[in-house]
């Protein structure tokens, strides 16, 4: 049956890591009838948390989503990740989603990742309210975590519920909207007079939440200056217009563990969180002109892929219908790839469970089977009416492993199966490194690899090798040498090879070779120049000291002779490679590592600890700005020094600190390193 669009809720569950996300949603699947069996994060039993390495580690790592009804209302729900590793998967659920619910923790309040999601989502523009769980924990308080929302976060809180008791007196809420007073027994929420002892100050905390309101509503204002009050209706209209345009914060409480405040927070998704039709027509380009689409059923189809699973039961994608309808074995253009793919089954998604439906309509969020080339952030639409939507953008690997089967007869299959976790997840980044010929991958941080790999090792059954990428070193020549002599004489009993090469080296700036002929009387032709050029840049392959190429140096060939019977191209091709060779042996050399400039993010009272830890890994400081609480530095530090950095500022700046790379050349490796390099 189809859900009229105003009824639709498409909206996320955001959090750091423990402040209750999955819990939520798993009484919100229990409230809605959806299932009838409550599942617990700690027993392995949720819904949502259903991959192994999930229930094995009690955390989100991939991004689900749910589809339950609530009061005339279908709500499409994506439970995300609230570790910093995997902030991607929220920025491609972001992406999607019309409405967020943030979840804090009543002890904990704002916690790093709660700030991290919370500007992702500003990003996106998406309209949140907010949860503080975790009411019957000892120390909870709500006047606390509404403050560090209000102090962190910044928002407007509008604090729209009143505990009835405190920690493990916690038993229900007074609704302030309405002034009435929610109790659960047995899970059942009862709805009754406000506790006398508790009058007075939900009058007061109503006088507050009315004045709030009137100071951001302009028909609240007015109904509060003509009262002093503002009706439950006047209400509810102001908390939804300020929540879709971001002037206001709705906040509730609970404990989600105990099944206490789930019903009412429902009641504020469908209430206060927009509806596809409530938010602008998404925009794309069509030939390099921008256009919008509504959402609306009879409009062309577009929809776009937020979510790829390449199962070896086959594959899955994961759509947000913006417009038009899709129907089961119906043709659709994939942009970007430019082909057209048959959709063969629409899945409405329940987590890891699936039921088939004949047909997605605009607000949907749907998994389709047939298409092929579709992934992460492609636009799929009608063939007669393409439209290019915006994808989510990707965010810059940190970290890097190097992975290799454990068997040789592996490697086929686990090339294959890098491959395919890669087209899942577009913040991975599978290389051949073509200096060490590792295969490395690169992601977001040291436990989002650990997950990829474990991954595949699960998924496929392969044993794979991880360790650290080598670095890409290089030497140079620090003093060179003159007049070097080179004969390269070979006789074998056919034509013999005969070339005699003297040679300059000499330094230049890292990166750069030069050769050169200053050879006069025709002592060597030039053919015969050009071949001893080409065997010297054969010999910058591997250098004296460890092996790696070299760099920043000139060779003069100055003289030499010939045979006239036994010199050859090939002759002095080996006798530059192998002369230069010698050179270098010869020469004074320098070992180069690779630089890249790094700029660290973090609060500025963390400034000082950072700025030790980049010194003690040999960077160099060039530059630092602090603004609005936010420092950012800037330094140079060798590549090798930056393995393990990623969780070393997390653990320093509290999962605070973020930091970008860029790769800025070589430079000298210092004495007392060279040693335990080479």
């Amino acid at each position: 049956m189809r859900t009229d669009l105003a009824a639709v809720r498409n909206r996320g569950i955001l959090a750091h890591v423990d402040a209750g996300k999955t819990t939520v949603t798993e009484r919100i699947l229990y409230a809605t009838g959806t299932t009838h069996k409550r599942g617990e994060v700690h027993d392995g039993t949720t819904v949502t948390d259903f991959d192994s390495q999930e229930r094995d580690r009690g955390i989100t790592i991939f991004a689900a989503a749910v589809s339950c009804a609530w009061r005339g209302h279908r709500v499409n729900l994506i439970d995300t990740p609230g570790h910093v590793d995997f902030a991607d998967e929220v920025e491609r659920s972001l992406r999607v989603l019309d409405g967020a619910v943030a979840v804090f923790d009543a002890v904990a309040g704002v916690e790093p990742q709660s700030e991290s999601v919370w500007r992702q989502a500003d990003r996106h523009g998406v309209p949140r309210i907010a949860f503080v769980n975790k009411l019957d924990r000892l120390g909870a308080d709500l006047d606390t975590a509404v403050e560090s929302i209000r102090r962190r976060l910044h928002p407007v809180p509008l604090v729209v519920q009143l505990p009835i008791g405190r920690e493990d007196a916690f038993t229900g809420l007074v609704d302030l909207v309405h002034m009435t007073a929610l109790t659960w027994v047995d899970d059942t929420v009862h709805v009754g007079r406000i506790p006398d002892d508790l009058v007075a100050e939900a009058r007061r905390r109503r006088g507050l939440l009315d004045e709030a309101v009137a100071e951001s509503h302009p028909a609240a204002l007015e109904e509060f200056c003509a009262t002093a009050t503002i009706s439950a209706g006047t209400m509810e209209t102001a908390l939804r217009d300020l929540t879709r345009s971001g002037d206001g914060l709705v906040v509730l409480c609970g404990s989600a563990y105990r099944n206490r405040g789930i019903e009412p927070l429902l009641d504020a998704v469908a209430a206060y969180l927009p509806s596809p039709l409530d938010v602008p027509p998404v925009r794309g380009t069509v030939d390099g002109v921008e256009r919008e689409r509504p959402a609306d059923p009879t409009a062309p189809f577009a929809a776009l892929v937020f979510k790829v699973v390449a199962a070896p039961t086959g594959r899955m994608t994961y759509l947000r219908v913006y417009s038009g309808t899709l129907r089961k074995g119906e043709e659709v253009r994939d942009v970007g790839a430019r082909r057209n793919e048959r959709v063969a089954r629409i899945l409405r998604i329940q987590a890891d469970r699936h039921s088939e439906v004949d047909e997605a309509v605009a607000g949907d969020i749907v998994a389709v089977s047939g298409p092929k080339s579709a992934r992460v952030g492609a636009t799929l639409c009608a063939p007669g009416a393409p439209l290019l939507l915006e994808p989510p953008v990707a965010g810059d690997p940190v970290v890097a492993v190097s992975v290799e089967p454990r068997r040789a007869a592996d490697s086929g299959k686990v090339t294959a199966a890098l491959a395919a976790l890669v087209e899942e997840d577009p913040s991975l980044v599978l290389r051949t490194d073509p200096e060490t010929g590792q295969t490395v991958l690169s992601g977001l941080g040291e436990l989002h690899l650990e997950v990829a790999v474990e991954k595949v090792r699960r998924a496929r059954g392969l044993e794979i090798a991880v360790g650290r990428p080598k670095v890409a070193y290089r030497e140079t020549v620090e003093r060179g040498v003159t007049g070097l002599r080179y004969r390269h004489v070979k006789q074998d009993g056919g034509a013999g090879q005969f070339a005699h090469v003297v040679l300059d080296v000499e330094p230049l700036a890292p990166g750069e070779f030069e050769f050169r002929s200053t050879v006069v009387g025709g002592a060597v032709p030039r053919e015969f120049v050009r071949a001893a050029e080409t065997g010297c840049r054969d010999a910058l392959a591997d250098g004296p000291l460890g092996g790696h190429p070299v760099t920043g140096l000139r060779v003069t060939l100055t003289d030499g002779a010939t045979h006239v019977k036994d010199s050859s191209e090939l002759a002095f091709r080996a006798a530059g490679r192998f002369g230069l060779r010698e050179a270098l042996r010869a020469s004074a050399m320098r070992l180069l590592e690779p630089v890249v400039e790094v700029v660290v993010t973090v609060p500025d009272d963390a400034v000082g600890t950072v700025l030790g830890d980049l010194a003690a890994r040999r960077g160099k400081v060039v530059a630092s700005a602090v603004r609005a609480g936010t420092a950012v530095v800037t330094a140079t530090v060798p590549l090798a020094e930056l393995f393990g950095y990623a969780n070393r500022l997390r653990g320093r700046t509290h999962g605070r600190g973020t930091f970008t790379t860029r790769p800025t050349g070589y430079a000298p490796v210092p004495d007392a390193v060279v040693a335990t390099t080479v």
